[in-house]
């Protein structure tokens, strides 16, 4: 996760980007009444070929329903993009006055994990207090573990994050693990004592791991369900919390409007858009552990308001096994560029007789 701080293993010989409209569902209906949409698919294809990796694509017009989709229901893996889902379950505890914002948790040395984390630069002594509303700030909008790892427990865990996802109607889409754990995961630290491992224990037992050690262990992530969804899943809850389905009014605007202050990920959906276009988005990022070789995963998810009054669009890039981040990054920012262009133009068809 840019945000976790390392990449996901390029398998190649399972990694081949599947051309064409690599589609698990085709929406024919949509395609049928606008062939548009089936050529806007295959420019998805097209475009995706530069990150030698599999791209997913899901790009949902809200006030029509219209859509475009790439591998829409291949799981990828969702890196910090699952601070999305996270966020909806806390936000739930807050409506339902199990938790107040302004609740205050105190950080203590365990809560300090690794990988990206203002936390962990500026708060290295224990007794730092702060809300519930800085520590989702610091999660969402600059990606912050520690501060992620601290609400994952304060949401009541994966458990509860995904009993919220079914309860929403949202299928293929799962979040189980604290960033340590995932992490720890990814590299073969298999050992944890705890969730609350201090950086330098975990430090400790990362050296420890052989080159064969994280060898396999990558090969083992790859193959992990946990934390992985699909396309149209994450493109199914933006567009829920959009309808403010499941959450209030206020609180489905708080998490919209932290979602657009993100500092992360300026070249992804954002890369190639018009200045001034607000984009209400969430990045996510592995990569390769250190000294292994393998590929990029790169990901971002969000909601364009388009202009004129042309409604709005969801947009979600997920890249796995790229050859290169950039390439990941590039071809996510081409991408939603094809879509916003498309959906704007398309404005006057699709937004006739719909609501919100």
């Amino acid at each position: 996760m840019t945000h976790l701080g390392f990449r996901r293993p390029l398998a190649r010989a399972t990694a081949r980007l599947s051309l064409g409209l690599a589609l698990a569902a085709p929406a024919v209906g949509a395609q049928a009444a606008d062939p548009g949409l089936a050529r806007l698919e295959a420019h998805f294809a097209e475009l995706a070929r530069v990150t030698g990796g599999t791209v997913g694509v899901a790009a949902v017009h809200l006030e029509s329903g219209r859509a475009a989709y790439l591998n829409r229901g291949e799981r990828f893996p969702m890196a910090s993009t699952v601070k999305v889902p996270l966020a909806v379950q806390l936000l739930t505890r807050v409506d339902r006055g199990e938790l107040r914002l302004d609740s205050t948790i105190t950080i203590q040395p365990g809560d300090l994990h690794p990988g990206s984390g203002t936390l962990t630069d500026l708060f290295s002594q224990p007794g730092v207090a702060l809300s519930v509303r800085n520590l989702m700030e610091l999660m969402l909008r600059i990606s912050d573990n520690s501060a992620t790892d601290v609400l994952l427990r304060t949401a009541g865990g994966g458990g509860a994050v995904n009993a919220r996802l079914t309860a929403l109607g949202v299928t293929g889409m799962r979040a189980d693990r604290p960033t340590v754990r995932l992490i720890g995961d990814y590299i073969g630290v298999y050992d944890l004592p705890g969730d609350d491992v201090t950086i330098a224990e975990f430090g400790r037992r990362s050296r420890a791991v052989t080159d064969s050690g994280r060898r396999a262990a990558l090969v083992k992530f790859a193959a992990d369900p946990r934390d992985t969804s699909t396309p149209e899943a994450m493109a199914v809850l933006l567009g829920k919390i959009h309808r403010r389905e499941g959450l209030s009014e206020g609180s489905a605007a708080l998490l919209l409007d932290i979602m657009t202050r993100s500092t992360t990920g300026a070249e992804r959906i954002k890369g190639m858009l018009p200045p001034g276009i607000s984009v209400a988005h969430k990045t996510g990022s592995l990569g390769p552990a250190q000294g292994i070789p393998g590929g990029r995963t790169v990901n971002d998810a969000g909601i364009i308001t388009l202009p004129n009054g042309a409604g709005h669009l969801v947009m979600v890039g997920f890249v796995k096994d790229a050859d290169d981040a950039a390439l990941g990054e590039r071809a996510i920012a081409h991408i939603a560029r094809a879509a916003y262009d498309y959906f704007v133009l398309a404005a006057p068809m699709s937004t006739s007789g719909a609501g919100r």
